[in-house]
């Protein structure tokens, strides 16, 4: 008979939830509605301890109908350790963020991408159903955006474009690092 099922501390699956970092997306029309932003997810989900720079975000035009041209892209990394299944409450808070910095004619001024950063991956969560989205419950999905292998984040064939860029690679290996060491403390 195998051992695989026999609980045990080191198998119990409540002990075995992997700890991982909250990373947000921010889109933003400019740089004080990126701080803005950045202040309301503090509120919401903890201090910030890591920030990429800031890019133009030029990868497509989706967001100019509501948001306009020349539009910032941004990453933050959220302190407390998060379990992965809190992913949709993330997605939720995020969606109820934006609505908070509406403009006056009722548009998006900001658009939060909350995500999952594990040891394995990065998942990102999204309101949009497609053909490798898993759906979570209550209209959120979840999807396998990038993947750690031999040192380092790899894109899969639906990764976004920014997703790929070097400053968002750099931004998740530090913010990696911050959970490899935060994991060998606790």
């Amino acid at each position: 008979m195998s051992n695989y099922r026999r609980k045990t501390p080191g198998n119990n699956p409540a002990s075995m939830r992997p700890a991982a970092r909250l990373i947000c997306g921010i889109l933003a029309r400019n740089q004080d509605l990126l701080q803005q932003a950045e202040n309301l997810l503090t509120a919401e989900f903890g201090p910030i301890i890591l920030r990429s720079e800031v890019i133009p975000w030029n990868f497509s035009r989706y967001y100019e109908p509501e948001m306009g041209p020349n539009l910032l892209r941004g990453w933050v990394c959220h302190q407390p350790l998060v379990p992965a299944e809190k992913l949709p409450g993330f997605k939720k808070t995020a969606i109820a963020l934006e609505q908070k910095m509406l403009d006056p004619q009722g548009n998006r001024q900001v658009n939060l991408d909350p995500g999952i950063l594990t040891l394995f991956n990065l998942v990102l969560a999204t309101t949009k159903g497609y053909t490798h989205r898993i759906y979570l419950g209550d209209g959120i999905y979840a999807e396998l955006t990038l993947i750690y292998h031999k040192g380092s984040f790899l894109p899969l064939d639906w990764t976004y474009p920014d997703y790929r860029t070097e400053t968002c690679l750099k931004f998740l290996a530090a913010c990696r690092a911050s959970l490899l060491a935060a994991r060998s403390t606790a």
